[in-house]
């Protein structure tokens, strides 16, 4: 059962992962080439989704709408990635940049 378990909850974080338009968003900034964009997609969509967040609140309150509690969520959590997002942006820079240093550095050497 719990294998069972596991494999499944594998298949959804994959299909979440490659199908899902912020999960892609996210993991394309985590790369070098979107690295710099970080935080102005951040300063942007955090905001905005924080925004869709109070709307769907407000949607939700009323009668018969409770399953709008779901995009509460979803919005929120996806806030919360960005956010995130832009905290990371340093500490995955300086790896970044310590990275092409270092090979920068040995490669320097292995031609001397």
């Amino acid at each position: 059962m719990l294998t069972a378990l596991w494999h499944l909850s594998a298949t959804i974080r994959g299909y979440l992962r490659f199908y899902m338009p912020t999960n892609r968003a996210v993991d394309w900034l985590r790369s070098p080439r979107g690295l710099k964009w970080a935080i102005p997609v951040a300063l942007v969509a955090t905001p905005a989704y924080l925004g869709l967040t109070a709307l769907a609140i407000e949607f939700a309150a009323r009668p018969g709408l409770g399953c709008l509690n779901v995009l509460v969520f979803l919005f929120f959590w996806n806030a919360a990635k960005f956010a995130w997002m832009a905290v990371l942006r340093l500490p995955l820079m300086l790896a970044t940049v310590t990275r092409a240093t270092t090979y920068r550095c040995r490669a320097a050497l292995a031609s001397e």
